[in-house]
């Protein structure tokens, strides 16, 4: 059954709000994709914070009107999806790449980033990069390097100063006799 017009209507316009939203967008052919196989792909998006949509043609190009994304949709042909998120674009690019090259029926058209549209393989470079998490643990641990020496370098005085005590006890060197007496 066709939709009606008022139903297109309330689909454009909560995509048009969902695009404003976005921060990472990649457009997909899944032409060849079985029911399952595409559930499985809104799965793996999902678990990601992402959300996946077949969209057609006309409606995506409306919908992108005034959006950051309207450059990708203006040469839409055949059928196409979308993936996008608000949040980690690191992610969402390594679980497209992932399903991508265990379904070749699976495949890359364009893609963006913060507002900036990205070439095929810009899309493949991102999936390379370490996660957000992994980026952030490597940058705290070079900014906690420099204070961890030096906290180290003003320790070690300290440190050799009470071994070398320590060791002076043990062989006892600080014997009562062996030490000067006053005059009184």
């Amino acid at each position: 059954m066709p939709k009606k017009r008022s139903d297109k209507r309330q689909e454009v316009d909560a995509l048009h709000r969902e695009l404003l939203r976005v921060s990472t967008l990649v457009l997909t052919s899944f032409h060849g994709l079985k029911a399952g196989q595409e559930t499985e792909l809104r799965r793996l998006i999902e678990n990601v914070g992402g959300k996946y949509r077949v969209v057609k043609n006309t409606l995506a190009r409306r919908a992108s009107q005034e959006t950051p994304a309207a450059p990708l949709f203006e040469k839409l042909e055949g059928p196409n999806s979308i993936a996008y998120t608000e949040g980690d674009a690191v992610a969402l690019a390594k679980a497209l790449s992932k399903y991508a090259r265990d379904n070749p029926a699976f495949s890359f058209r364009a893609g963006m980033v913060e507002g900036q549209v990205l070439s095929l393989a810009e899309l493949q470079g991102l999936a390379t990069l370490p996660a957000r998490e992994e980026l952030y643990a490597r940058l705290l641990g070079l900014l906690q390097a420099p204070a961890q020496r030096l906290a180290a370098l003003l320790n070690a005085p300290g440190q050799k100063l009470a071994a070398l005590l320590s060791q002076a006890e043990k062989e006892k060197k600080f014997q009562e006799a062996s030490l000067p007496r006053q005059a009184s």
